[in-house]
């Protein structure tokens, strides 16, 4: 069913204007009386279409219910930035799996080092990966790809979340199955670049009481490396 997103709904005058209407009558060419499902703030609303005109599509709610694609906890993803295209990906493929919001970090050791005015203007492009990844996947709400941050910013950030999980490679560290989530409701992710985390910039995110995890004796590339990461996660805390 083809799912559309709203800041703000009123339930008795659902309606799909602009691009969204556009979408509905002309790419797909849909009719009065099909299905068609709204989201707003993880909430679906499964409606039918009652009218279509040249610029807005009129709906009539059938039910509303809770998005059952939503996990029931709250990831942000602190991902030292790498390279465009791998960013894409681990945007595209990490909102498919669940993950509530992507924050870019710039480290010491990131390959690519975009500043924050070239960076801003790249990303309407990654918030609308993000969102065509939510549509894809059934998702109630798009998760946000927010603005680059310094790593300093990133740490308070990771400091205000219930739990947070550094997957570092050099000091040892738990297997993921180890870490106690203790029913966390927000959880932070913190994957390096091509270049990984230097040992200083480890310490201060373990001082902060991070979990420090290892994926294994192999080396996983910095695209696959969250992926893999999140779904674990979402494994152990029962939302997979």
């Amino acid at each position: 069913m083809p799912r559309f997103f709203t800041n703000e709904i009123n339930e008795n005058n659902i309606t799909l204007t602009g691009s969204d209407a556009n979408h509905v009558g002309r790419s797909l060419r849909m009719k009065i009386g099909e299905p068609l499902t709204v989201c707003c703030n993880g909430i679906d609303y499964n409606c039918k279409i009652a009218d279509i005109t040249a610029d807005t599509v009129y709906l009539a709610l059938v039910e509303k219910c809770p998005c059952a694609a939503e996990p029931n906890i709250e990831v942000t993803l602190f991902q030292a930035v790498p390279k465009l295209d791998k960013l894409e990906y681990i945007i595209q493929k990490s909102v498919e799996l669940g993950v509530s919001r992507i924050v870019p970090v710039l480290t010491r050791r990131c390959v690519s080092r975009p500043d924050e005015k070239d960076f801003a203007k790249k990303l309407p492009r990654l918030n609308k990966i993000a969102a065509e990844a939510a549509k894809q996947s059934g998702r109630g709400m798009i998760p946000e790809v927010t603005p680059i941050v310094g790593f300093k910013k990133a740490v308070e950030m990771m400091s205000e979340l219930d739990k947070t999980v550094l997957l570092y490679e050099e000091q040892g560290g738990c297997s993921f199955g180890e870490v106690d989530f203790g029913g966390a409701k927000t959880v932070g992710l913190v994957i390096g670049s091509e270049g990984g985390f230097d040992k200083e910039e480890a310490e201060t995110v373990v001082n902060i009481g991070a979990s420090q995890v290892w994926l294994g004796k192999r080396i996983l590339r910095c695209e696959t490396a969250p992926i893999t990461a999140l779904s674990i996660l979402m494994f152990l805390t029962n939302n997979m």
